[in-house]
């Protein structure tokens, strides 16, 4: 996908989560939860100075992404989302994957094959050994194998509270441009881009898309006609950029 964006002009930042990059990882699971990643996705924003936003989230990206989104509404200017949710423990979440975050999550040998099971078309063995190159061994795999568990399936999750929140005071009332492209093929997040089309005011009158032959990860499935949907959104959407910060002098 990032190809065709920065040809168009665009700047584009793809941070790894903390955890799951080739870089050195915190090594216990408690290290792991909901919360801090927000923090620090949210240092980062900070820290680099991004403002005048297009976010695309996906999976996690979503779930972290959107709670960033939150906490400085002010710096993004549209949002589009693909196959991710903002959970409050009342959604009620399939039976697979309850299975799937307690018990397969945590015994899952390669996560390039996870990858490969959860798009329409076949990954090469280079690419799935990509997937799995920042877990050399299982010492690496502390955020992979705790991320699963840190999804609010249930009302009494730590983050319900955080999440619900983030529903109420930006997203209900949020009225910049937001877009939805879910796939067709993943039992996951099937029907899950209904509440944002129903919830968002920024939502109505968009073009909002079914990528078709494309699994959860479709940005793997489908990239450059997502990449293309999201140019189109932005060009159907001009916004005023926010003016640079101002700074007092004593």
């Amino acid at each position: 996908m990032i190809p065709p964006l920065v040809a168009a002009g665009l700047r584009v930042v793809a941070p790894d989560l903390v955890g799951f990059g080739r870089s050195d990882k915190p090594a216990r699971r408690a290290d792991y939860s909901y919360e801090r990643h927000v923090s620090w996705m949210s240092e980062l924003v900070v820290a680099i100075g991004l403002d005048n936003c297009t976010l695309f989230a996906q999976d996690w990206g979503g779930l972290i992404g959107l709670r960033v989104v939150s906490r400085y509404p002010e710096r993004f200017l549209r949002i589009a989302i693909g196959n991710t949710a903002l959970p409050t423990g009342n959604q009620g979440f399939a039976e697979a994957f309850k299975i799937w975050a307690g018990v397969v999550s945590q015994k899952f040998p390669h996560w390039g094959l996870l990858v490969d099971a959860s798009v329409v078309r076949t990954l090469s063995p280079a690419e799935q050994d990509a997937y799995e190159a920042p877990f050399p061994s299982e010492a690496f795999k502390a955020a992979s194998r705790e991320f699963p568990r840190l999804v609010p399936q249930y009302p009494d999750h730590a983050s319900v509270e955080e999440n619900m929140g983030a529903w109420r005071r930006v997203f209900e009332r949020w009225q910049k441009p937001f877009l939805t492209l879910f796939s067709d093929s993943d039992p996951v997040t099937k029907n899950g881009e209904k509440i944002w089309q129903r919830r968002v005011p920024g939502a109505k009158g968009q073009a909002h898309h079914i990528v078709e032959k494309a699994g959860h990860f479709l940005q793997e499935d489908k990239p450059l006609e997502l990449a293309e949907r999201i140019l189109e959104f932005i060009r159907r959407n001009p916004c005023a950029l926010n003016p640079p910060p101002a700074t007092a002098k004593l």
